[in-house]
């Protein structure tokens, strides 16, 4: 006789586990609803699930982490689920469980709903904690009311324990409409303290990454609060951090963290080093292969682990920016896609550097550089973990000891000199109809293509921007009351700038038109002069520049451009950026014109 599929189902489960019953702590319960929520545009999706234990039911909300249970289509209604991690809150007198991990049970099957479950709904003569109510977007819209308990606020930081703070929020609900919370996270990374000067003023500031089981977020502290919580903050230390803090909309030029927010710690955000470090992970890694590299655009941010193949010695470089001396050292990684990369590591961490060869070391924020192919160089923000007990680590070393020892790899460097020049890639030739009918620059991957195409226009309004005269920097400067041109990266002001071209260039081809966006070699290259020439030009006479920009009309190049999604107003968009420009190669084009005629002849 078949199982009767109620049995697998913990009944009573849920009211337990809200009461606190250790018996209860993972769950098996039957998913009876999936529901998408409709969240703040731009922002992460959410699902709504409702799960019963057949005397109740509670709706929940699923962690961006377990989504792809529902992508994946095991996650269902009808199938039945192991709740593996949770955190337990109440909205409006409702119960709800925001989901961190869970297993589809598979083997079970697919039911019908099984009895007649009930709301497990908070009573009115529930002894309840004190709490307060907040508005968060990213449990069931942007009115639902969640509360929390209240707390008296305080700059010094104490040690706590989790007794006082029974209803700890994770990460990946933050967002602007929660104002009462208290998260537990772990420092994963603290920025030395770093200075700004501009005509408003200048400040301070500081920065912390911060984990939980749920996601990542970045904190900064500024003037009085950087002299408050700098020093209270360890790398790897475990907190309690309580609102009123403020949480925004996340500056992705700062920070490589996959969070749509960041908080800034304000005045009265109180932060208590926690006694217990238990649930909280060490680090949370996203790795992109060795052997992926080159398929990412250069400046990324990424992770990556590797096996220890070479260790280079110390050396020093001096800035070209500041003239300070910089210890590097050179690592040489590989996996078993094969493929070696050069990564450089430096400062203290290159001097200090006493890693045995062979060991597996997971380096987290590393940037993509093109130079020499492809490879790498681990930030000031970074960090790498030696021989971490992570899978992919076990992995790797299994994979090493077996056969990797003896195998040969390939560099991308010497990939990139095999296939093309520039840049180490060879791209499909596209028209501009077949660049839209392919829609490429439609997913989150970058397309790379090269087109030839006639210049129609060159839009001469903002044509170039201020730039820093610092060698390798380029940041856009500010002019000052004194009439001095500020750069904030480099704390340096300049009597001039150095004028920098930011061209859109409209070119057409026989099928159709794209507008390109063009930088400043390229600029030179169709106008036949700098920008600093040309808006001189344009200082002495308005209309001066009119004729430079008709002369580069009509002119036929090959545009080596890549296709990224990107938003502007709140609106995505395709952006075409051309990487290179190069004239027709007369030659050339006759010879593949030959090609296709014989083609047609054979036919």
């Amino acid at each position: 006789m078949a199982q009767d599929p109620a049995s697998h189902i913990d009944q009573g489960s849920l009211s337990a586990i809200f009461e606190g019953n250790p018996s209860a702590t993972q769950p098996v319960l039957q998913c009876v609803q999936v529901k998408p929520i409709a969240g703040q545009q731009g922002g992460p999706e959410r699902f709504r699930v409702v799960f019963s234990d057949i005397s109740n039911f509670v709706q929940s909300m699923l962690s961006s982490q377990v989504n792809h249970h529902v992508h994946d289509g095991k996650l269902r209604k009808g199938v039945f689920v192991r709740l593996k991690s949770y955190q337990t809150n109440v909205v409006k007198n409702k119960k709800i469980i925001i989901v961190l991990d869970l297993e589809v049970l598979e083997h079970l099957g697919e039911h019908d709903k099984i009895g007649a479950p009930q709301a497990l709904d908070s009573k009115t003569d529930e002894v309840q904690p004190q709490s307060t109510t907040i508005q968060t977007g990213g449990f069931y819209g942007n009115n639902a009311q969640v509360p929390q308990q209240q707390s008296i606020p305080q700059r010094a930081a104490t040690n706590s324990s989790s007794t006082s703070h029974a209803n700890i929020y994770p990460i990946e609900a933050l967002s602007p409409y929660a104002h009462k919370w208290t998260i537990k996270a772990r420092c994963t990374n603290k920025s030395d303290i770093k200075t700004w000067h501009n005509k408003n003023g200048e400040g301070k500031l500081f920065s912390v990454n911060l984990l939980d089981e749920s996601g990542e977020i970045r904190g900064t502290g500024f003037n009085d609060q950087c002299d408050q919580l700098y020093e209270v903050f360890r790398e790897g230390g475990v907190y309690y951090i309580t609102s009123p803090c403020r949480v925004q909309m996340a500056k992705k030029q700062f920070t490589n963290l996959n969070n749509d927010y960041e908080l800034t710690f304000e005045r009265d955000t109180l932060v208590e080093k926690a006694e217990e470090q238990d649930g909280v992970p060490q680090v949370r890694f996203n790795f992109t292969s060795i052997g992926d590299l080159q398929s990412i655009e250069k400046d990324t941010t990424i992770d990556t682990i590797g096996v220890l193949k070479e260790v280079g010695e110390t050396s020093q470089i001096v800035s070209k920016t500041t003239s300070k001396p910089y210890d590097k050292r050179e690592l040489t990684l590989v996996d078993n896609s094969n493929f070696s990369v050069r990564l450089t590591i430096w400062g203290n961490s290159a001097t200090t550097f006493d890693v045995p060869p062979e060991s597996i070391i997971a380096f987290k924020g590393v940037k993509v550089s093109d130079f020499g192919g492809r490879s790498l160089s681990l930030l000031s923000s970074g960090s790498m973990t030696v021989d971490p007990d992570i899978n992919e680590a076990h992995r790797l070393k299994g994979w090493y000891d077996a056969q990797g020892r003896n195998d040969t790899y390939s560099s991308h460097a010497n990939a990139g000199a095999s296939v093309g020049a520039a840049g180490g890639r060879m791209d499909p030739v596209k028209s501009c109809q077949q660049v839209k009918d392919e829609e490429l620059g439609f997913t989150e991957a970058t397309d790379y293509f090269t087109t030839k195409a006639t210049i129609i226009y060159i839009k001469g309004d903002n044509f170039a921007y201020p730039a820093c005269l610092s060698t390798e920097c380029n940041k856009k400067v500010i002019q000052d009351n004194d009439g001095q041109w500020r750069c904030e990266k480099c704390d340096r002001s300049h009597p001039k700038p150095q004028y920098r071209y930011i061209l859109s260039v409209n070119a057409s081809d026989h099928t159709g038109q794209l507008w390109l966006n063009c930088f400043d070699d390229v600029g030179q290259q169709l106008l036949g002069m700098s920008a600093d020439q040309l808006m001189e030009m344009k200082e002495n006479d308005d209309k001066a520049s009119e004729p430079v920009f008709q002369d580069a009309a009509c002119r036929t190049w090959m545009f080596k451009c890549r296709a990224k999604m990107d938003n502007f107003q709140d609106q995505q968009r395709v952006r075409y950026q051309v990487s290179a420009a190069s004239p027709l190669n007369y030659s050339a084009e006759c010879t593949k014109l030959a090609e296709m005629i014989k083609m047609y002849s054979m036919e």
